[in-house]
């Protein structure tokens, strides 16, 4: 790891790129922690940004106006949903010099996230969703997903403790389900440099998916014995990516 007092590539102190991290679904901007205490340490600037959650193009909007209120370069990563999102939003955007793909989708024009979890077997979280009827902004009723408590740890953090895996359940996020059928208008990684961490134990993206997403983008890949929940059982491995990838755009 990059200590405190040195900076990448030679840049001088103080001229470290902010890290903006995209959590997915089901997780909150906290299952980054672990990933954002490593890389303060390291000096960097950190951003956790909430997604909202409730469309893909709704937030990537919302990504694309924190990305406009910060200064200087823009290092991104985005977790499994968060790739979605951090995508769309990234394109032409001239302050992201790297994008980090964790445990993500890699979406080209025209594609969903729903898509690319469906396209290789193995993906074992569609059946372990519930759908809850929640009242949507036109005044039409959408369906929220939530994971079922009891499927969470399986499913999704198999390699986290138990007792941590029960809290990611409690306090979940839901996703609307339109967000994840939304289809992608841009793709940031056609003309941005990308970084993908490909999880081999996962069962909500599997590890045949990413592969595909990543070698269609020319994706510089690291592979990890891990869960799709890696930016908590591996917040090293994932912190080592992200400065990977800064010392190589710097």
């Amino acid at each position: 790891m990059t200590s405190a007092t040195t900076s990448p590539a030679g840049a001088a102190p103080g001229t470290l790129p902010t890290v903006v991290l995209v959590h997915g679904a089901f997780a909150d901007s906290s299952s980054w922690n672990g990933v954002v205490t490593r890389l303060r340490t390291a000096g960097f600037p950190v951003v956790a940004a909430a997604n909202p959650l409730r469309s893909l193009h709704d937030d990537a909007a919302y990504l694309r106006a924190v990305l406009d209120d910060l200064d200087g370069p823009v290092v991104l990563a985005g977790h499994s949903y968060g790739g979605s999102v951090m995508s769309e939003a990234a394109h032409g955007h001239p302050q992201v010099k790297a994008l980090v793909f964790v445990a993500s989708f890699l979406l080209a024009e025209g594609e969903s996230t729903a898509d690319l979890a469906g396209k290789y077997p193995g993906n074992e979280l569609g059946p372990a969703l519930h759908a809850v009827p929640v009242p949507g902004p036109d005044g039409t009723t959408v369906e929220d997903l939530v994971i079922q408590p009891d499927r969470f740890h399986a499913v999704f953090a198999a390699d986290v403790p138990a007792d941590v895996a029960a809290l990611m359940a409690v306090t979940q996020r839901p996703i609307l389900g339109g967000a994840l059928a939304g289809a992608a208008t841009r793709a940031a990684w056609r003309t941005t440099p990308s970084w993908t961490l490909v999880t081999l134990q996962d069962l909500a993206v599997p590890a045949a998916a990413q592969r595909f997403m990543a070698e269609r983008a020319s994706s510089h890949v690291v592979e990890v014995d891990a869960s799709h929940a890696v930016t908590v059982s591996r917040p090293d491995v994932v912190a080592s990516l992200i400065e990977e990838a800064t010392h190589a755009t710097a």
